[in-house]
C-alpha cells in the first residue's frame, strides 16, 4: 500500500535526526517494502532488519544508494553507519527495526479493514493458500502470500502489499516454536482461519511431540475474533479437536460424514491426481483435480469450504480448484528417458512422505522407486519416525528405495528389513549417479525431502544425462 512518509513516521513511532539536530518529518511517498538491499526499487522504504546471518544495517548505504526514500535503522545503530547517511534519510526507532516492520503491517491491516484468511498446518500450507485464492479470485480481488512467506519477515511484507480496493487477504503462518504463531497473528488480525494438519515438522522443538505441535497450532484458533470462522480438518485427530473451546463459527472439511461440505468417492488416478464428489448441503459436484496424493483432495475441500462460507456457488470452487497445477517442486510430474519423475523435493515429513509413497504406489511403472533425503528437525524420535517411513514404503510395494543422507539411512533400513530393495547413499549427487546408470524406461520416481538435503541436486544430475544423451 502506498502511503505519504508521515504517516509511516507516525504509525512506527520514529523520528529522524541528523546529529544532534531532530529534523521535522520528511515529505515524499513510500511505493514498496524491503528488507534486501538487492530488491530496492526507487521508493521504496528499507528496514534495516537483523537475521541470523546478516545485519540489514550494514546495507543502507547500499539501499539508500539504489533509490529507497528512507531507511528505518535502530537507535542503537546509529553510530555505526557512514557518516554521509546519518542524516535526514533515517527514521530512527526506539529498538528494532523488525518490530517497526510489524507495528506498520499491523497498522496497514487494520487501516484496510477488510476480511483476512489466515492459513497453518504441519503440511499443504502453500498448496491450500493457492486453491483458497483461486476460489476467492472467482468473485473477489484476493492477495495472497507470494510463495511460501509465512515468516515473521515474510507475512509483515505481504500485508504492506494491500491494496485499498483488494476484498482478501490469503496468508500463510509457519512455525518452529511455540508463540510464533500469536505473534504473526497479532499482526495480521485473521479473520477466518484454515487449519490443516499437525505433523512431525519441527519436532525438535516441541518436547511433548504431537501436543506441543498442536498447542501452537491452536494459537492461531485463539487469535480469532468472537465473530471469526475456523475451517478445521475433522480427519486429524488433533484439528478436529480445535473448535471445542472456540465461541465462533467452526466449519469442518475433509471425507466423510464428519465434515460439512465433505468429499466422497475419492479416486486417486496416480499421477493425473484424484477424482471425488463434493456434497455441500443439498448440493454436490464431481470434481478431478490435476494435483496428486489424498492429501490435496483434502487441501481442495479447505478451499471449497472457505468459498462457500464467502458466497461463492459450489460450480465456482469446483471450477477453481479443478484449474490449480502443481507448484515448483511441489509434485510435478515429468519424463526423463522413458520414466516418470515426480519432483516433490520442496520439503518433508512423515505424513507428507507417506501420502506421496501411497501415491508412487498407485501409478502404473516397471518399478517404483523412492529417493527420499533426510527429514530435518523431528527431535528425539527422529530415527524412529524415519525407519517407520521406510517399513511403510516396502509395504505400498515400492521396489526400490534409496535414502539420501543423515537420519535417512533408518529410511533404508527400514524398507530393506519389510522386503524392499534399500540403498543408503550419503550425498544427492552419489543418488544421482546411481540413477544416471540404473534408469530405466517405465520406472516411475518420486524425490521427497526437507529442504535443507537439497535433493533436486540428484534430479538436476539426471537432466545433465538427459543432455548427454542428446
Amino acid at each position: 500500500m502506498k502511503l505519504p512518509l508521515k504517516r509511516v513516521e507516525e504509525w512506527i513511532g520514529s523520528v529522524r535526526i541528523a546529529g544532534a539536530e531532530m529534523l521535522p518529518p520528511k515529505a515524499g511517498q513510500v511505493t514498496g517494502y524491503s528488507i534486501d538491499s538487492r530488491t530496492i526499487a526507487p521508493g521504496d522504504l528499507f528496514f534495516a532488519v537483523k537475521g541470523e546471518r546478516f545485519d540489514g544495517h550494514d546495507f543502507v548505504e547500499a539501499a539508500l544508494a539504489a533509490g529507497a526514500i528512507a531507511a528505518v535503522v535502530s537507535r542503537h545503530k546509529i553510530d555505526g553507519l557512514p557518516a554521509a547517511i546519518r542524516g535526514e534519510n533515517l527514521l530512527v526507532v526506539a529498538e528494532d527495526p523488525l518490530a517497526a516492520l510489524h507495528k506498520l503491517a499491523a497498522a496497514v491491516r487494520l487501516h484496510w479493514g477488510k476480511r483476512v484468511v489466515a492459513i497453518t498446518g504441519s503440511a499443504g500450507k502453500t498448496t491450500t493458500k493457492e486453491a483458497i485464492a483461486a476460489v476467492l479470485a472467482k468473485k473477489f480481488r484476493v492477495l495472497k502470500t507470494e510463495g511460501n512467506l509465512n515468516n515473521s519477515f515474510g507475512l509483515p511484507l505481504q500485508l504492506l502489499r494491500l491494496e485499498r480496493d483488494d476484498e482478501y487477504a490469503v496468508v500463510e503462518m509457519g512455525m518452529s516454536h511455540a508463540g510464533e504463531i500469536a505473534a504473526l497473528a497479532k499482526i495480521a488480525a485473521p479473520n477466518w482461519a484454515v487449519v490443516t494438519n499437525v505433523g512431525w515438522a519441527h519436532a525438535e522443538n516441541f518436547p511433548e511431540g504431537l501436543s506441543g505441535i498442536a498447542r501452537a497450532k491452536y494459537e492461531l484458533i485463539e487469535a480469532l475474533p468472537p465473530n471469526g470462522v475456523a475451517f478445521l480438518n475433522c480427519g486429524d485427530p488433533y484439528v478436529s479437536q480445535f473448535g471445542r473451546n472456540f465461541t465462533g463459527k467452526t466449519i469442518s472439511f475433509g471425507s466423510g460424514p464428519c465434515a460439512e461440505p465433505h468429499a466422497e468417492e475419492i479416486i486417486e488416478l496416480g499421477q493425473q491426481g484424484s477424482s471425488f464428489r463434493v456434497f455441500a448441503g443439498k448440493e454436490s459436484a464431481p470434481v478431478r483435480i490435476s494435483l496428486m496424493g489424498r492429501h490435496n483432495v483434502t487441501n481442495a475441500m479447505a478451499a471449497i469450504a472457505v468459498g462457500l462460507e464467502a458466497g461463492i456457488a459450489l460450480a465456482e470452487c469446483v471450477a477453481a480448484v479443478e484449474s490449480l497445477r502443481a507448484g515448483t517442486k511441489r509434485g510435478q510430474v515429468r519424463q526423463i528417458r522413458g520414466a516418470t519423475i515426480i519432483d516433490d523435493c520442496y520439503n518433508s515429513n512423515p505424513e507428507a512422505l507417506k501420502s506421496m509413497v501411497a501415491t508412487l504406489a498407485s501409478i502404473p511403472a516397471g518399478r517404483r522407486i523412492l529417493v527420499a533425503g533426510e527429514m530435518l528437525e523431528l527431535g528425539r524420535d527422529s530415527s524412529e519416525l524415519h525407519r517407520a517411513c521406510g517399513e511403510f514404503a516396502a509395504k505400498q510395494g515400492i521396489n526400490i528405495v534409496l535414502g539420501v543422507r543423515g537420519k535417512a539411512v533408518h529410511i533404508a533400513d527400514g524398507a530393506a528389513d519389510a522386503g524392499a530393495q534399500a540403498i543408503f547413499l550419503e550425498t544427492p549427487e552419489a543418488a544421482g549417479e546411481w540413477l544416471r546408470s540404473e534408469l530405466r524406461p517405465g520406472d516411475a520416481i518420486l524425490f521427497k525431502a526437507s529442504r535443507g538435503v537439497q535433493l533436486e541436486r540428484a534430479l538436476a544430475m539426471l537432466d545433465l544425462a538427459m543432455l548427454d544423451k542428446e
